[in-house]
């Protein structure tokens, strides 16, 4: 009996239909706007950012391709372990309390973010990442080396644990004279960000 139920509530739905109704569609990309953009440029002139990254930028000035391959390769394995000597070092920097702090003060809107230097080696951020090298990722390559102003954002996914979408939105962090320092990721709730700009 049940299964001629199902068969009949299966023969009535669209072809790809999906009993999440919240996933058939996306908020649009252009939520984030000019607004959104120029909100998280007020926070990131906070004295902590530049220094955190301009720390980073020295230590590892002439860092190799192997060393970064293998740092990446400590933090992938550190997630599995309790002991997390290179995560720990990373968290409980200022740079990444400051980020702990703005993320909970978006009530919901951000929902995770990191910085990078000018390797794409994380600097500082909000939860653990699931790397520690940013630099062959769309984030990285499709900001910091496009310029001071550089602004990427990447589609639209849907978190199947929230039900919610979710978009990363990328950009270059650059000196007092324009130069490119690091960069940016944050991960906004796009379900959020839409229900907050209908009912402004």
């Amino acid at each position: 009996m049940y299964s001629v139920i199902l068969a009949a509530i299966l023969s009535v739905l669209p072809l790809g239909a999906s009993f999440t109704s919240a996933a058939e569609s996306a908020p649009p990309k252009s939520l984030i706007d000019d607004g959104t953009i120029k909100e998280l440029h007020q926070w990131l002139s906070n004295a902590v950012v530049h220094l955190s990254i301009d720390s980073q930028n020295r230590k590892y000035a002439s860092i190799s391709q192997n060393t970064i391959d293998n740092l990446d390769k400590q933090w992938r394995a550190e997630r599995k372990t309790q002991d997390q000597p290179l995560i720990a070092a990373i968290l409980s920097s200022p740079l990444s309390n400051y980020l702990t702090q703005i993320q909970a003060a978006s009530s919901g809107l951000y929902t995770e973010i990191f910085i990078m230097d000018a390797h794409g080696l994380n600097v500082g951020q909000s939860s653990i990442t699931s790397d520690f090298w940013q630099g062959d990722e769309g984030k990285f390559q499709k900001t910091f080396s496009k310029g001071a102003s550089a602004v990427f954002i990447d589609e639209p996914e849907f978190n199947e644990d929230t039900k919610t979408w979710r978009v990363q939105v990328s950009m270059t962090i650059a000196d007092n004279k324009q130069q490119p320092i690091g960069a940016i990721t944050v991960e906004f709730n796009l379900t959020e960000l839409a229900r907050r700009k209908t009912s402004a």
